[in-house]
């Protein structure tokens, strides 16, 4: 019994001592994505001007880094914080911890290089070699094009300083360890001819993130087999808004719709004359920002809905909204 207890003893120290060395080496050694790149962008007009529509109307960066009215329906950008950062994603939605937008104005990243900022969005890893939780769709940033990198930088360099300062974020056990085996190198892509309505869908709905927030989520990281399928949860004042199923699932997606039917859900939102409502206790708001998507290009939206008509079709049938 006593050489039993003996072996026993032996195989739980062995197990910690290799948990330990783990978790040591996930702490100090990762994430390994490599240097930042030594570059140095030139912020031509076409880059700048780019760089604004990608991060106002498809990669939405300055919806997170920036202030939103939620007492308004999609919670549009409010005034005074644009690109200020702050937008929090806590343990009330759903996250593994509580985090916060980070200022990307002059005053938050003004002595940052290029290469860190690009490193940051296509890999997920801080100036200080930090890992970033991938609310940031890093994953997703890192699979685009240099040059819609270098637009994207080009645009936030020509932005306002904002004196913002951002709470560092607190990680849930084990995800503070975990997230450093988050980031990984970027796989860059070259963005394909407009042509190529398919190819070039996939590409803007990669840039857009439209599988981040239109599938289920657990504890913050996005449940394989579900994507596109929605199935999100965003708990409002009100209730719980659910993300729609976007595959062309014909009963419970978009299926039957067709690409005018598509495009019309968001140029609406686009009219000068749309003024967003104010949100009563017991209505529905969302999280999807409809006035900037709605900025997107017409063409744009009808390839990225010909590329979302090939993906996996997903039964999920979304309750829209659950008032409390």
């Amino acid at each position: 019994m006593k050489k039993l207890l003996k072996i026993v003893g032996v195989v739980v120290l062995v197990v910690v001592l290799a948990a330990a060395a783990a978790a040591t080496y996930v702490k100090t050694a990762l994430p390994d994505v490599g240097d930042a790149p030594v570059i140095s962008i030139e912020r031509t007009l076409e880059r700048i001007e780019r760089g604004n529509y990608l991060a106002n109307h498809v990669t939405v960066c300055m919806d997170c880094h920036s202030s939103r009215d939620w007492s308004l329906f999609s919670a549009p950008l409010a005034a005074g914080n644009f690109g200020g950062g702050g937008e929090l994603f806590s343990r009330d939605m759903g996250f593994p911890g509580v985090f916060y937008a980070r200022n990307i104005t002059p005053y938050g990243i003004g002595k940052w290089t290029d290469g860190e900022v690009f490193r940051a969005i296509t890999t997920g890893t801080s100036r200080d070699g930090h890992a970033l939780f991938p609310i940031m769709p890093y994953l997703n940033y890192g699979q685009l094009d240099q040059e819609d990198i270098y637009s994207l930088i080009s645009y936030i360099r020509t932005l306002a300083p904002v004196q913002h300062d951002i709470e560092a974020p607190a990680y849930d056990f084990p995800v503070n360890i975990l997230i450093n085996t988050m980031p990984t190198k970027a796989n860059l892509s070259t963005r394909p001819s407009e042509t190529d309505q398919v190819a070039y869908g996939r590409y803007m709905a990669t840039a857009a993130s439209c599988v981040e927030c239109h599938s289920k989520r657990e504890k913050g990281e996005k449940v394989p087999g579900t994507e596109f399928g929605g199935g999100m949860e965003f708990i409002m004042p009100s209730g719980i808004t659910t993300s729609a199923n976007i595959s062309p699932d014909k009963t419970n997606g978009i299926g039957t719709w067709t690409a005018d039917a598509f495009v019309q859900r968001f140029k609406p939102y686009a009219d000068s004359s749309y003024k967003p409502h104010k949100v009563g206790p017991k209505e529905m708001n969302t999280p999807m920002p409809w006035t900037m998507y709605a900025g997107m290009k017409e063409s744009d939206l009808r390839a990225i809905f010909a590329y979302l008509q090939t993906v996996k079709p997903q039964s999920n049938k979304v309750v829209k909204f659950r008032p409390n």
